[in-house]
């Protein structure tokens, strides 16, 4: 089963899929489920002013519904010259593989292929309820017509999901350390502040945004929003940019703008944030604006049975009591807690994004075994 996680996860990494292009992905996924006897639905979705991204979503059985989520899409792989490998290529070397999205997380999704397989070799008659993979080509971009468009889609034609485990990479160092139970709430926001343009010789006659923005900024970095929660680590807010579009050195700008983005915990909504922001900018300077886009809100599965046979699993192959995290950044399950429980766990994230991104070849064997143990007690448990 080693050789067969590899092989499957080799041959995902072979498929340059950054996103948003599939490059056959998703249906080489397709292939190894239809062979098990999955029902599968290819679903491609877009939007004006966006991709088309392609997805999957299949199922096998009736009844209560386990799925397994995440994506094929990856990031570019920078620059090539600073890989040891063919970031496509796959390379097994000194117990580990490498290639873009090994880790994040197409190692996983080979390893959701596996588990099933081997569950299914053991209870295909006997088990009572179905099994499910979500996969989608559009989660490391703007996850439009990704996951929340296939959701939309199940939705509408009445099927749901009772229990869901995305397969994103948890863990920090080494296979079993941690389960995200939760995630922190993600708020872009950009501010723009408007003065009047005129010469640096004659600054009684300008008006300079820029001298505004700056202490806006000061203010709204330097506020104390929170001190966390039982659950989640306190809300941080990082300014990412400021421009004034301005080459001359002797020409005070007539506008200037900053972007920055608060990763939020359950004390804080978007309403409650901009009005904390909106207030902090009034008392500074009344000509500015401000747009906010919410890429999602903070969540958090409780402590249950669920989680419980995640944990054990991970306990029985690794040894390891896994911490219950909602640490990191956003993922697909910021839309997925809205229809049913959900709960992260993978492989180890150190390499994700990086040049050289690799796995250990025997946690892929390790998380199967995890992965396949998940599927064991939960159909034998009655949640």
């Amino acid at each position: 089963m080693i050789l067969e996680a590899t092989k499957i996860t080799k041959n995902l990494i072979k498929r340059k899929s950054i996103t948003p292009h599939n490059e056959g992905a998703i249906e080489l996924v397709a292939s190894y489920l239809r062979k098990l006897g999955f029902s599968c639905k290819i679903l491609s979705f877009e939007e004006k002013g966006s991709a088309k991204v392609t997805n999957l979503y299949a199922q096998l059985g009736k009844g209560k519904n386990f799925c397994f989520a995440g994506h094929t899409d990856v990031v570019p792989p920078g620059n090539i010259k600073n890989w040891k490998y063919d970031p496509f290529s796959g390379t097994k070397s000194n117990g580990y593989l490498y290639g873009r999205g090994v880790a994040d997380m197409k190692g996983a999704i080979a390893c959701f292929i596996c588990a099933t397989k081997r569950f299914l070799s053991k209870h295909r008659n006997n088990f009572d309820g179905s099994i499910s993979l979500l996969i989608t080509g559009d989660e490391e971009g703007a996850a439009i017509n990704g996951t929340k468009k296939v959701l939309q889609w199940m939705k509408k034609n009445k099927k749901t999901i009772d229990f869901c485990l995305v397969g994103e990479p948890s863990n920090p160092n080494t296979l079993g350390e941690m389960i995200k139970i939760g995630r922190r709430g993600s708020l872009n926001v950009d501010l723009k502040v408007f003065g009047t343009q005129g010469h640096v010789a004659y600054p009684k006659v300008a008006n300079n945004p820029i001298t505004h923005l700056l202490k806006m900024l000061t203010s709204i970095k330097s506020n104390n929003w929170d001190n966390g929660s039982k659950h989640f680590d306190p809300s941080n807010l990082e300014v990412t940019s400021i421009d004034v579009s301005n080459t001359a050195f002797n020409v005070i700008p007539s506008e200037a703008n900053a972007k920055f983005n608060i990763r939020f915990n359950d004390k804080h909504s978007k309403k409650s944030i901009g009005k904390k922001i909106r207030a902090i900018c009034n008392s500074v300077y009344k000509k500015y604006s401000l747009t906010f886009e919410l890429t999602g809100e903070p969540f958090l599965t409780k402590k249950g049975d669920f989680i419980k046979i995640i944990s054990n699993s991970i306990t029985k192959v690794t040894g390891k009591k896994p911490d219950l995290s909602t640490t990191g950044g956003t993922s697909d399950a910021r839309f997925i807690h809205k229809y049913c429980p959900v709960v992260e766990f993978g492989l180890v994230n150190r390499t994700i994004h990086a040049e050289n991104e690799c796995v250990k070849i025997k946690d892929l064997n390790s998380l199967t075994k995890i992965y396949q143990n998940i599927l064991d007690s939960y159909f034998k448990t009655k949640l």
